[in-house]
């Protein structure tokens, strides 16, 4: 059962905290733009389609470690907590989580408002019994969590390795705040994909057909769209390369051309020489083994891991101190 708690959807109007992003990250050299900004409802289902691509394994692989470690779940988490899930999307991989351990409550939140009603819509169906309570927001900034979970045991899940979208103090910092958010005693299932091969790493961000491409590219058209800009879509390409010295994979708008373009949302002028890029996102990979102190470092005891070795991927078990 879908619950709202009266909420309307908001209305469409100028988001001041990516219109401040865009600006600041078009603003600094080397130019760069946080990663959440991807996802608005065109951006989200790219997104989707991505995760179905050949080359993109992270979202087969943890599928595949939730699927065969329900049993697991089930013993170390237990039943009646409700399920927080940072960063929902289309909550694909959840059903499996929900089927595992019995649930009280399910709260997605995700940015994306129209693409996560839509999706909260679908699991509430197919689990008629199960409180789904959405909450649109940023899950980096300040959320409150609905009453109707107040008292009850929580379980936190972050699939899909988004914490190596951040900086690792940055993401050090999200445990925390999600630490907070989640109470003393709640538990925190989080997936992290591991280092690799970088070869098969820059092919899960730069496919074959392209996904990949029209994901990132939408970025400058959603700008043009919700901030007046003017940026030619033709004069940027897609890029994605590998930082053996961070770790991580790095993707970034290049600029085929010199351009000027505007924001009229910020009266912002942007100047781009040929072959300057726009960052958009870095997805770092860990080893299975730096997870227990990423943890410590947060408030959180790493008490069971389990690892898919065929492909490199990790699914961790945290508990609040």
């Amino acid at each position: 059962m879908l619950l709202t708690e009266d909420a309307p959807l908001p209305v469409r109007t100028v988001d001041p905290a990516f219109r401040r992003d865009i600006v600041e990250g078009l603003s600094r050299m080397p130019k760069a733009t946080p990663p959440i900004w991807f996802y608005d409802r065109r951006g989200s289902e790219l997104f989707e389609e991505i995760t179905d691509l050949p080359e993109y394994y992270p979202t087969r692989t943890e599928t595949a470690l939730l699927e065969q470690h329900g049993p697991d779940f089930a013993q170390a988490v237990g039943s009646g907590r409700a399920v927080v899930e940072f960063g929902a999307g289309s909550a694909r991989k959840t059903p499996r989580l929900l089927r595992a351990i019995n649930p009280a409550a399910y709260v997605p939140i995700d940015i994306s408002g129209e693409f996560l009603h839509a999706s909260s819509a679908e699991l509430a169906s197919a689990f008629p019994g199960l409180p789904v309570l959405p909450v649109v927001g940023d899950f980096n900034g300040v959320l409150d969590l609905p009453a109707a979970i107040s008292g009850l045991p929580r379980l936190g899940f972050f699939p899909g390795s988004t914490i190596g979208n951040m900086e690792p103090e940055a993401a050090v910092d999200l445990l925390r705040a999600m630490h907070r958010l989640l109470g003393d005693g709640a538990m925190l299932l989080i997936g992290m994909d591991r280092i690799k091969d970088s070869n098969r790493l820059i092919a899960a961000y730069d496919d074959a057909k392209g996904v990949t491409a029209a994901f990132n590219l939408n970025l400058i058209a959603r700008i043009n769209r919700e901030l007046g800009g003017d940026f030619p879509l033709d004069a940027f390409e897609h890029v994605a390369r590998f930082n053996p010295d961070a770790r991580s994979v790095e993707m970034h708008l290049r600029a085929t051309r010199d351009v000027t373009a505007h924001i009229a949302a910020s009266k912002l002028t942007v100047s781009l020489k040929a072959g300057e890029t726009i960052w958009t996102e870095s997805s770092h990979k860990y080893r299975a083994d730096e997870m227990p102190a990423i943890a410590d470092d947060a408030g959180f005891v790493c008490s069971h891991q389990w690892l898919e070795n065929e492909w490199g991927f990790a699914e961790s078990l945290l508990v609040a101190r």
